[in-house]
């Protein structure tokens, strides 16, 4: 008799892990545990957002008539600063946005809009639209001393294409 019971002793446990085993699993599957099968609302939180850092570079310093010139090779840097200074009988105008930002074109797009000015946690300033400094749509300021803006876009094909921007300061209109 005592083989008998030390049997149904240990099929009642054998059978008790599997009926929790069972009841994990399911549980799992309710609430989502398990890429959301079974219809129940995962609780997966979010990566939390740094806090935005400003930028070191107001947009009223950059609002403006600029001569506009680009350079691929570091060497050219001078050359096109001239040539730049050169363009501003037809300027490049950097308007003030209406909420804060500057109206400027993003690459490939005809119609210029509202870009902010970003900062970031490594001390780099950026233009581009809504969203993390060093979006592939943002361009980051390589250097400004008030007088000359020099930028380059972050995405690959376009700072290939259009290289370092340098925009130098019109001179006001007489």
């Amino acid at each position: 008799m005592t083989i008998v019971s030390e049997r149904t002793n240990a099929s009642k446990i054998v059978t008790l892990a599997g009926v929790s085993l069972l009841a994990g699993f399911l549980g799992a599957c309710g609430g989502g545990g398990f890429g959301g099968f079974g219809g129940g609302q995962a609780t997966v939180q979010e990566p939390a957002m740094a806090p935005e850092v400003p930028a070191t570079i107001r947009a009223d310093e950059i609002v403006g008539r600029w001569g506009l010139a680009s350079y691929h090779k570091p060497d050219d840097k001078t050359r096109t600063e001239t040539a730049a200074r050169g363009q501003c009988k037809n300027p490049y105008v950097i308007g003030q946005g209406a909420s804060g930002g500057v109206i400027m074109h993003l690459p490939d797009e005809a119609t210029p809009q509202e870009l902010r000015l970003k900062g970031s946690q490594g001390g780099k300033n950026y233009i581009g639209p809504a969203g993390p400094a060093g979006g592939d749509k943002d361009r980051e300021i390589v250097s400004f001393d008030g007088r000359v803006l020099m930028t380059r876009f972050i995405d690959k094909d376009a700072s290939s294409r259009y290289g370092t921007m340098v925009y130098v300061r019109c001179a006001p209109r007489a």
